[in-house]
Order: C-alpha cells, then structure tokens, then sequence
C-alpha cells in the first residue's frame, strides 16, 4: 500500500503554497486594474485626438469658407468703390459746372444796362440761361432728379417752386436751400468715401 503521507509530504514541499497561490491572485487583479487602467486612458486619448481632428476639419473649413467670402467681397467692394469714384469724379465736374452757370446768371443785372446796347446785352443774357440750361438738363439723368422738383419744360413754375425761380431779391435761406440741394449727392458721397477709407485703415 502506498504511503500516501509522502504524497501529501511532496505536495507541500513542491507545490505553492495557499499564500503563495493568494498572492499570483492579487497581482493578476493588479495586473487586470493596471491593463483596464491603460485601456480607459487609451480611450480617453483616442477620443481627445478624435475631437482634436475634429476641430482642426473645423477650422479648415471654416477658414477656407471665410477666406473665400472675404475675398470675393473685396473684389465687390474693390467695383464699388472704383464706381463711387467715378460718380465722385462726376458730381465734382457737375458741381463745378453748376456754380459757374449760377454765378454766371446771378451776375445778370438788366439795370445795369441802362445806355448799354439792349438788344445786345438781352442776346448776351438769353444766351447765358440757354448755356446753363443745356447743362442742367445734360446733368439732369445724373442726378436722379424728381421732374416734380424741376420747373416745367414750358417756361412756368410750380407755386411752390416760386420762391426759387421768381424774380426779385433771393433771401439767405433760398441760397442755403440751393447750396444744400446742389451738394446733397456730393455729401453723401463724401460720407461714403470716409467711411471706406477708415474702413481700408482698420482693415491693415
């Protein structure tokens, strides 16, 4: 018969021992924690990097959405401007060529022609308000004016437009009206042309 406390004498010599065996547990669980542990932060790197990319799309879209607004505005901006020049350009020569023919018409003064040669100097004056005449109404389409605010093509005036092309002595608020409504659009677009400059200067 075999000796079977020899058997159970080699078990505890050779094979290990209940703390031994507690103790592989423990640092396989330690093990498992550690493993778990990389693979959570794994994760949260795999989705910081994926928000990150995210982002980065983002940013490249709209970046290259912005880019291409604003440069298509500019050249939009860059038209506009070159217009608001050109109409600058002609609103100057308009007004320019209005104070000459108003100055021209206020300097006519039939009683100063007393020993003058009338026929004359009536040829000189008609003449005149033909002159000033062709250029307002060359000027005219320019400026968008109401035929409302014009003086009728038959020579008459509205009742309301009286006070301006009567005869008579002009009050100071006739020259302030006219001096306002002759230099409107040039005003405006002065305003314009400030506002694009300043806008160029916050723009560098």
């Amino acid at each position: 018969m075999p000796d079977r406390s020899k058997d159970v004498l080699d078990f505890d010599e050779e094979g290990p021992t209940s703390q031994e065996l507690q103790a592989q547990v423990q640092n396989a669980q330690a093990e498992l924690a550690e493993l778990k542990r990389r693979s959570d932060q794994i994760e949260r790197d795999k989705q910081r990097l994926e928000e990150l990319s995210r982002r980065q799309d983002e940013l490249e879209t709209g970046r290259t959405e912005m880019v291409d607004k604003f440069t298509r505005a500019m050249v939009v901006i860059q038209r506009e401007t070159q217009d608001a020049e050109k109409r600058l350009d002609q609103l100057n020569g308009i007004h320019d060529a209005f104070i000459s023919h108003l100055r021209a018409l206020e300097a006519i003064n039939p009683k100063a022609w007393v020993g003058l040669d009338l026929s004359k100097e009536l040829s000189k004056a008609l003449g005149l308000v033909e002159e000033a005449r062709t250029e307002y109404n060359r000027a005219k389409p320019r400026l968008s004016i109401d035929p409302a605010d014009d003086p009728r093509a038959d020579g008459s005036v509205p009742a309301e437009y009286e006070e301006y092309y009567g005869g008579g002595e002009k009050s100071f608020f006739y020259w302030l009206k006219a001096g306002f409504a002759f230099t409107l659009w040039l005003q405006v677009l002065g305003v314009l042309g400030l506002l694009i400059w300043i806008w160029k200067l916050t723009a560098k």
